[in-house]
């Protein structure tokens, strides 16, 4: 159990005391938030009244397709845990955010400012740590503006976000927030659970797994010692995919705010319809052109790892492809979609579910589809391309009627495919296979799936139909040439 010194609690009381007293809120004598002079006896603490205005923004990872995301910790354990921890984020060039428990920056204001002096960022993470669930709207008032106030003292730096110990938060926590002008809650979307022991290489490896793209780590810094070792393999994650560590108000700053659904022009272009008995529906597997030209797919969805893999190979040869999204993965990471059509790319409907499409009825593959269809308009912040591929490539007359109906009645299928979802596929049965098949109007059906052997082919399969005179082009646009 920590023992502090006499001097430093009692420096904390004063300090404390000294901030409650010239605060504008009035906690203990002063004036109130109105500006009006506190008449009543100096140590009752004055009431705030409950903010009425708009909640502010709740931040859990942040809208972006850029290669950024944010290292933060919470907490501040002792002096020498913090050098060590510093001096490891400085060895790899990382700059993080630190929410920092206003009572323990009162209490050793050295280390704040050493975290300030060597570029990282410090945030809020309440006065007391104290669960604020169980606070009342005048109790999270004092937590968080009190704490602002002794960071701000003590350090020169005026807190923007704020934090929980948890990470969870109340609505009174979002009105306290917007009404202390600062920019928002902010919670975390990677989590390694530092708390239960694990190793710094688990710690690590974690991180690896679920690294994306505007993500916001969370590790602690007074909980478990491996957190400082745990820096190299964080650092080597980043690099290995090509990411960036940076602070959260960069992160924040860079990146943009997502509209909701029925904001984005399209987003009801996919909608349920059972009278699909007469629907018109088109199967396109590949399209009659004299011209050179093919189109490369790509079906489900992956890690950011190995999408951005894809994505900087197709950048490398400035080739555009097309995506056919399982829209469960866009749920789970909407950034990765839209880096996709930041870079040029289109993506189309590979249905939410990835269920084969003839074991479901055809109201649940209709309502399958237009969830889809949603999910990766407000991801994308734009209509997809309204191309539509079954799971497996298996559909029936009824079913393509159902999805016809729904707004979707070209059904993308392709005449190359390799079986690369299939581990046993080698880089170069996939290669040959690709090279042996391709023609004049082709449709490639490729997958970006960890662990396969997609990745490893794709330079050469660019490279070799390059050499045969083919040119790519998306599908939308193939399907544009036909008979051309």
């Amino acid at each position: 159990m920590k023992v502090y010194r006499v001097d430093r609690l009692l420096r904390v009381g004063i300090l404390i005391l000294i901030i409650s007293m010239l605060s504008g809120c009035g906690w203990i004598g002063g004036k109130s938030e109105s500006g009006n002079e506190n008449t009543t006896n100096k140590t009752t603490e004055q009431k705030v009244d409950t903010y009425t205005g708009e909640k502010s923004r709740e931040i859990t990872y942040v809208y972006t397709a850029k290669k950024e995301l944010s290292l933060t910790f919470n907490g501040m354990g002792d002096k020498e845990t913090m050098t060590k921890l510093l001096d490891e984020l400085d060895k790899y060039g990382i700059k993080a955010t630190f929410f920092l428990p206003g009572m323990r920056v009162a209490e050793e204001p050295d280390i704040a400012n050493d975290i300030v002096a060597r570029g990282h960022e410090i945030e809020n993470n309440t006065l007391n740590q104290l669960d604020l669930t169980n606070l009342d709207y005048q109790q999270i008032y004092k937590e968080i503006k009190l704490s602002n106030e002794v960071i701000e003292k003590e350090t020169g730096k005026r807190p923007k976000y704020v934090r929980s110990k948890s990470g969870d938060h109340s609505d009174d926590l979002l009105l306290v927030t917007a009404q202390l002008g600062m920019k928002a809650v902010v919670s975390y979307n990677i989590n390694p659970k530092d708390r239960d022991m694990k190793s710094a290489k688990e710690i690590g490896d974690y991180v690896k797994r679920y690294i994306s793209r505007g993500g916001i780590i969370t590790l602690n810094t007074d909980i478990n010692p491996e957190v400082i070792s745990s820096i190299q393999y964080i650092a080597s994650a980043a690099k290995e995919i090509g990411y960036k560590l940076i602070t959260l108000d960069e992160l924040v700053e860079n990146g943009g705010v997502r509209k909701p659904l029925e904001q984005i022009p399209g987003y009801d272009a996919s909608k349920f319809n059972n009278d699909y008995e007469n629907a018109d529906y088109e199967l396109i597997y590949k399209v009659n052109t004299k011209k050179r030209h093919i189109a490369l797919t790509f079906d489900d969805f992956g890690s950011d790892k190995t999408v951005t893999e894809i994505l900087d190979i197709l950048a490398e040869h400035d080739v555009k492809v097309t995506f056919f999204l399982r829209a469960k993965g866009v749920e789970d990471n909407p950034n990765l979609a839209r880096a996709m059509v930041a870079e040029g790319h289109e993506v189309a409907n590979h249905t939410y579910a990835h269920s084969v499409s003839t074991t479901i009825t055809p109201e649940e593959l209709q309502e399958d589809v237009v969830k889809a269809h949603q999910v990766i308009t407000e991801a994308i912040q734009e209509q997809p391309v309204m191309l539509f591929r079954p799971p497996t490539g298996v559909i029936d007359d009824e079913r393509a009627k159902a999805v016809a109906a729904v707004g979707y009645p070209v059904i993308a299928m392709y005449d190359v495919t390799t079986l690369d979802w299939d581990v046993s596929n080698t880089a170069d049965d996939i290669v040959n296979k690709i090279m042996e098949k391709t023609e004049n109007g082709s449709v490639i059906l490729l997958h970006m799936l960890d662990n396969i052997h997609t990745i490893e082919a794709l330079p050469r399969v660019l490279d070799g139909l390059e050499d045969k005179g083919f040119t790519f082009v998306k599908m939308s646009e193939l399907i544009k040439e036909q008979d051309s």
